[in-house]
């Protein structure tokens, strides 16, 4: 029985394992539950798939888990994950997860915070922001780009090192999701648009992002 993947590509966090679960040939059952309906907070969902009512998901037959970390470690662990994701060595892994730990409230924070602001409630709710809510979430979304370049992006190809790994992957979906926006994150940042550039050329990277450059497109 193949394990099974919940998710929605509009999601961050399910773009990132898409990617890796396809580059590394992990075999899925794909089940995508469009978060645009509530689907996931329906009872059902929360009985059937997730108590934690929230996407990605995976069942490994008995075994349910959410957080796209935690599968990643799963993965990792009990399936045929590629070492070029998360790294068997234990130093090179240790860097690998601290950068997941420090972009979980950083990139990620400030970027879907700006995101939900600026795009997804006045979507949901059809009222926007108020601007000086908005004025400071921008701000504090782009100081910290600042220093995630400063920090991760100064001295090497790639977040950990000179080869792209899950760090880079999580990353970038994050980043991304600010175009959505209408935020261009490469602005004024030459050593984040040349990362982010050599990061799209991943396999899977493109096609994990089609509902992403399909809403800009139409903007």
């Amino acid at each position: 029985m193949a394990m099974k993947f919940y998710y929605d590509l509009l999601s961050q966090p399910c773009r990132a394992l898409y990617i890796v679960l396809q580059a590394s040939k992990i075999p899925y059952e794909a089940c995508p539950i469009p978060l645009k309906t509530g689907m996931h907070l329906s009872e059902s969902f929360a009985k059937d798939v997730s108590k934690f009512q929230k996407l990605p998901v995976i069942h490994d037959k008995d075994f349910r888990l959410t957080e796209s970390v935690a599968i990643l470690k799963y993965l990792a662990n009990e399936k045929n994950l590629s070492d070029k994701f998360y790294p068997k060595d234990s130093k090179s892994q240790a860097r690998v997860d601290e950068f997941l730990s420090w972009q979980h409230h950083n990139i990620r924070g400030f970027c879907t915070g700006y995101f939900r602001m600026k795009w997804l409630m006045p979507l949901i709710t059809g009222q926007q922001s108020s601007e000086r809510h908005l004025k400071g979430s921008k701000q504090n979304m782009s100081d910290n780009l600042d220093l995630f370049e400063s920090l991760w992006l100064s001295d090497d190809k790639f977040i950990t090192g000179g080869t792209p790994n899950a760090a880079d992957i999580w990353a970038a979906c994050e980043i991304e999701q600010t175009r959505i926006a209408g935020y261009n994150p490469c602005e004024g940042r030459p050593y984040l648009e040349a990362w982010l550039q050599k990061v799209r050329e991943e396999p899977f990277y493109k096609e994990a992002h089609t509902i992403v450059e399909a809403i800009i497109s139409k903007q």
